[in-house]
C-alpha cells in the first residue's frame, strides 16, 4: 500500500487535474491512500474570509466566501461534476456560511480552523467526484472523522491512539472494496466535533500519519519540482536537485524553515523505516528525491531564508542578570501565547527573539512581556540558514546586508539581517 500527497498547486488547472488522475491510473492495481490539499490560493483566499469575520466584518466576508464558491462551482461545471458532487460541497459550503453570520467570541486560531479547513474539503469531494466519472474508482472520507487531535487550533497535537483506533476501524475495511481511498491533509478535529488544522502545509504531516498507520510501503509528495532542491528555486535560479537525503538532514531542513516538507512529517516515517519520495507531477518519469535512514554525504550548501521576522528583545528593568527565572518566564509565555522563537540570543541582561509576524500573537506577546521587561520590537527582517556552508556562499548572501545577529555551528550558520 502507497501514500501519496498531491499539494494545490497540482490542482489548480484542469490540465493538472487530468494529469493527476494520469498519475494515479498509472498505478492501477495498488492500494493508493490519497491526501489532496486545498486548490491552489483557497488557503490564503480563507486566510482573508478569517480575518474579516474576526474584524466584524460580516459582509465582506460572506462576500469572499461567496468568490470562492464561485470559484470551485465553476471547477466543478469544467470538471462536468456539478451535480455530482453538489450535495457534498453544499453541505461544506453551509458549514462555513453558518459560521460566518454569527459574532466571534472565540479566539482567531479557533475561527481560523473552523473556517480554513473547508479548502481540502472542498477539493478532495470534487476530485474525488472527477476521478469516479474519469473509472478511476475511489472512496471519499472526512478525515475529521478519523484524525483526532487536541484544542491546539492552529498548530493541533495528534491523539495517536484514537486515531490508530479509527483507522483500523473505517479505513482498514474500506481497502477491502476498493484499491483508492481519497481525503485530506492538513485538518482533524476535536472531540468536541470542532475542526483543527495541523499547521500551515501540514498535509505533509498528515500522509505521514496515514504511511504510519497503514504500515505504507512508501509515501510520495508530489510537487511542481523535480525534487528536493538546495534552496528555494523560485527565489534562487541556481538552486541545484539532490537525489537523496537522510531523515536526519530533511528533519534539519525543515526544522531550520525549508518549505519543501512539513517539520513534522519525518519522525512517523523513520519510526517504522518508511521511504519518503519526492516527486514531480508535472514530468513522472523523472526519479525525484528519495528521502530514508540511509545517510549521505557531501552535500551542496543548504540555502533557508525565512521572510517577514520580528525581532524582540526583552531587557531586565532593573539591569539584574535575565538569568534562568526571567528565561523560563518568558518561555511560558511562548508556550501559553503558543508562539516559538525561530532563533534566540541571551545577553546579561537580555534575549534576543526572532519570531514569524504573526500581528496577533506578536502583539499579545509583547504586551504580556512588557509587564516584566522593556520590550522593543523591530521588523521586517530576514532569517537566513545555511547548512553545509562555506565562507564564498555565505559572503554571496550577507553582501550588502544589515547583519542583526549571527550564530553558527560546524554544520549551520545563522544569520538576521535587514536589507542594506
Amino acid at each position: 500500500m502507497k501514500v501519496f500527497k498531491f499539494g494545490g498547486a497540482s490542482i489548480n488547472s484542469i490540465e493538472r487535474i487530468y494529469s493527476v488522475a494520469a498519475i494515479i491510473r498509472s498505478y492501477e492495481g495498488d492500494k493508493i491512500f490519497i491526501i489532496i490539499s486545498a486548490m491552489g490560493k483557497t488557503t490564503n483566499a480563507l486566510e482573508k474570509v478569517t480575518e474579516a469575520f474576526f474584524a466584524g466584518n460580516k459582509d465582506e466576508a460572506l462576500q469572499l466566501f461567496a468568490e470562492i464558491k464561485e470559484v470551485h462551482n465553476e471547477l466543478a461545471g469544467q470538471l462536468n461534476v456539478a451535480s455530482e458532487a453538489s450535495k457534498l460541497i453544499n453541505d461544506i459550503y453551509t458549514e462555513v456560511e453558518w459560521l460566518l453570520h454569527d459574532k466571534p467570541v472565540r479566539d482567531f486560531d479557533y475561527y481560523y480552523d473552523q473556517i480554513v479547513c473547508c479548502g481540502e474539503l472542498l477539493s478532495t469531494a470534487m476530485i474525488s467526484c472527477f476521478l469516479n466519472s474519469m473509472q478511476i474508482n475511489n472512496i471519499w472520507l472526512d478525515v475529521r472523522d478519523i484524525l483526532r487531535t487536541d484544542d491546539n487550533f492552529r498548530d493541533a497535537g495528534i491523539d495517536w491512539a484514537f486515531t490508530q483506533q479509527k483507522v483500523e476501524e473505517m479505513v482498514v475495511p474500506v481497502f477491502k472494496t476498493t484499491n483508492i481511498i481519497l481525503t485530506q491533509g492538513f485538518i482533524g478535529a476535536t472531540d468536541e466535533n470542532e475542526s483543527t488544522t495541523l499547521g500551515r502545509e501540514g498535509s505533509d504531516y498528515s500522509a505521514a500519519i496515514f504511511a504510519n498507520m497503514l504500515n505504507a510501503e512508501s509515501q510520495t509528495i508530489w510537487k511542481d519540482v523535480e525534487g528536493v532542491m538546495n534552496a528555494d528555486p523560485k527565489k534562487f535560479n541556481d538552486a541545484v536537485f539532490i537525489s537523496h537525503l537522510s531523515f536526519n538532514e530533511v528533519i534539519e531542513m525543515a526544522y531550520y524553515g525549508a518549505q519543501v516538507i512539513h517539520p513534522k512529517t519525518i519522525k512517523p516515517l523513520e519510526n517504522k523505516n518508511i521511504p519518503l519520495h519526492v516527486r514531480c507531477f508535472l514530468n513522472p518519469a523523472l526519479p525525484g528525491t528519495i528521502i530514508s535512514e540511509q545517510p549521505v554525504h557531501h552535500l551542496p550548501p543548504i540555502i533557508v531564508v525565512k521572510e517577514n521576522q520580528v525581532l524582540m528583545e526583552m531587557r531586565s528593568k532593573d539591569f539584574s542578570f535575565i538569568g534562568e527565572t526571567g528565561i523560563s518566564s518568558l518561555y511560558k509565555l511562548f508556550a501559553e501565547i503558543k508562539i516559538g522563537p525561530n532563533i534566540t540570543q541571551s545577553g546579561a541582561i537580555s534575549l534576543l527573539c526572532s519570531f514569524d509576524d504573526r500581528a496577533e500573537k506578536i502583539e499579545k506577546l509583547a504586551l504580556a512581556a512588557s509587564e516584566l521587561f522593556e520590550v522593543t520590537v523591530e521588523k521586517d527582517i530576514s532569517l537566513l540558514t545555511i547548512r553545509h556552508y562555506n565562507k564564498a556562499i555565505l559572503q554571496q548572501m550577507v553582501n550588502e546586508k544589515n547583519i542583526v545577529l549571527e550564530q553558527k555551528t560546524k554544520e549551520t550558520i545563522q544569520v538576521l539581517m535587514k536589507n542594506g
